[in-house]
């Protein structure tokens, strides 16, 4: 049953390349020399928002981890996290801040990669990485730091690849990033036509509907949303640069995809200008919304973000999220919506009616974050219903999360009714994840907001055994019991919060972790409280 609930929501087109992929070895066409730039009336140039990632030492630092790379297995080192050999084949040093200032450092590195990675075998040519790379390397040679025509022979063999092992199977992210090497491939090569349209085809199917009326990406996670807003800010970018005309005609287009979804991404981050936690998100992996924002302003395109005005609510629809802000004192994010995409959830949660809660600008409320990729238990607890701000029922998951990005039956939330007035916000909202074929149990959210009060009340209908509702706190967040059902917080800055709970059958304060990047955990605490029979009621004051 599980895996008819997963493959179900498939798509054809994903079922049929996946079988296809498996079965068909990877031929890459022989290097063809002589490839020649196309003039672009200007060199790249764009914001940089990441650091270095290569020691002078020749020490790589990837997601919180080191390694170095002394011969040429070391690309596919099996002792390395798939991921963290991912990025080292990214090339993404060719982009980092101080790049521009070691250009023969970074010619070496190119060299390097060409002669150490043959094709087809190894991580650089699967499609994620190859499209990564192509852009960056695209990047580097339009900025004119590699002079003659071995580098365009590289990408133009590296197009070739990436156009054979189009990710359909996959799609999502995945099919966006193909389709953008492409595009930037077939703009960087004086003969790169097949390629320009091919990418080109690829993005005006997925554009649209990837990218929400509410301006969210799909996937409904607000780093990969973050990625995807600087890859269209890129193709902007090369649209300006270029001045291809089969790119100018989409300009417009890609602009206001920009500007819905820098909208969108403003009511998904807390005060301290970080994104929240739903789905897979973490810290350091995206640029951030300060730094999306300079770039399209650098582009011309300029968002109008209100000022969160006194209980200003937010219900982007599309995608499910509701954000309830009260000047720079509160800043509540409601998770109201659905898995999506139905096809493609392998960055979704188990966190259905979940939320995170900032007050005078610091995270008080926090969802787990992720730390790892793969298949294990870390990333099964990290995906889990349990360490996200919600009500876990008889130990279950509201959405049947497995196998690393695989999800199976999923929660299915009603649509919220929300009540605003000058005093006070109400959002209700329920969902039927802890069904079964014989017991329609239901779990309903309620949340009232004042400026200086947030209640949420939990009510389960249905047969159910016990259930929790856990409240994971911020790391910096000190907690205190007063009584046997109030906890005292103090927040960073000094500022007291209260949260009392009513109609419950035991509290504890549990150790958790909390996950704010690749390889990084901090110890946190989460607030537990059962209840079986009553409504749960907890009231949070400041």
């Amino acid at each position: 049953m599980r895996l008819f609930h997963t493959v179900r929501h498939l798509r054809i087109r994903q079922i049929a390349y996946r079988l296809y992929y498996r079965w068909r070895s990877l031929s890459v066409p022989p290097l063809q020399t002589g490839n020649q730039a196309r003039v672009w009336p200007q060199d790249w140039r764009s914001p940089q928002w990441q650091s270095a990632h290569m020691g002078v030492d020749g020490q790589f630092q990837f997601l919180n981890a080191s390694g170095r790379v002394d011969s040429p297995e070391d690309w596919n080192n099996p002792a390395k996290a798939k991921l963290w050999l991912y990025h080292l084949h990214y090339l993404d040093e060719l982009n980092t801040q101080d790049a521009d200032d070691r250009v023969a450092t970074l010619n070496r590195l190119i060299d390097r990669w060409m002669e150490d990675n043959p094709p087809p075998h190894g991580n650089g040519w699967e499609p994620y990485p190859l499209s990564l790379r192509l852009v960056n390397l695209v990047k580097w040679q339009m900025r004119q730091h590699y002079s003659g025509s071995r580098l365009l022979d590289s990408i133009h063999q590296q197009a070739s690849a990436l156009s054979r092992q189009i990710e359909y199977h996959i799609m999502a992210n995945h099919l966006f990033a193909n389709g953008k090497a492409l595009v930037f491939a077939g703009a960087a090569l004086a003969d790169g036509e097949r390629f320009l349209h091919r990418g080109l085809a690829i993005l005006d199917a997925e554009i649209p509907g990837q990218f929400l009326a509410d301006g969210a990406h799909f996937e409904l996670s607000p780093m990969y949303h973050a990625i995807l807003l600087r890859d269209l800010c890129d193709l902007v970018n090369l649209a300006k640069r270029s001045a291809l005309p089969e790119l100018q005609s989409r300009q417009a287009n890609w602009a206001k995809v920009v500007e819905r979804g820098l909208v969108w991404l403003s009511h998904l981050c807390h005060p301290d200008g970080d994104i929240a936690f739903f789905n897979d998100s973490t810290l350091g992996v995206a640029p951030r919304y300060i730094d999306l924002r300079q770039y399209a302003q650098m582009l011309g395109i300029q968002p109008f973000v209100p000022d969160a005005a006194s209980l200003a609510v937010t219900h982007l629809q599309e995608s499910g999220y509701i954000a309830i802000a009260s000047g720079s004192v509160v800043k509540l994010i409601l998770d109201v919506g659905r898995i999506g995409p139905t096809y493609q959830p392998g960055h979704a949660h188990a966190d259905t009616l979940s939320l995170e809660l900032s007050l005078f600008g610091q995270r008080v409320l926090v969802n787990s974050g992720i730390s790892e990729y793969g298949i294990g238990v870390v990333r099964s607890d990290q995906r889990s219903t349990r360490t996200h701000n919600t009500v876990v029922v008889d130990g279950k998951n509201s959405s049947d999360v497995w196998g690393g990005f695989r999800i199976g039956q999923r929660a299915l939330p009603d649509k919220p009714r929300i009540t605003p007035t000058d005093e006070q916000v109400t959002v209700s909202c329920s969902h039927n994840g802890y069904r079964t074929q014989f017991n329609p149990l239901t779990h309903s959210r309620q949340w009232r907001l004042s400026r200086r009060h947030c209640q949420i009340t939990d009510t389960l209908c249905g047969d159910y055994q016990q259930a929790e509702a856990r409240y994971h706190l911020h790391p910096d967040v000190q907690v205190r019991q007063q009584t046997s059902d109030c906890f005292e917080l103090t927040l960073p800055a000094g500022e007291s919060v209260s949260m009392q709970f009513t109609h419950h059958a035991s509290l504890a304060v549990e150790n958790s972790q909390w996950y704010p990047g690749f390889g990084v955990t901090q110890a946190n605490r989460c607030l537990v409280a059962t209840f079986t029979q009553r409504p749960l009621r907890m009231d949070i004051t400041w």
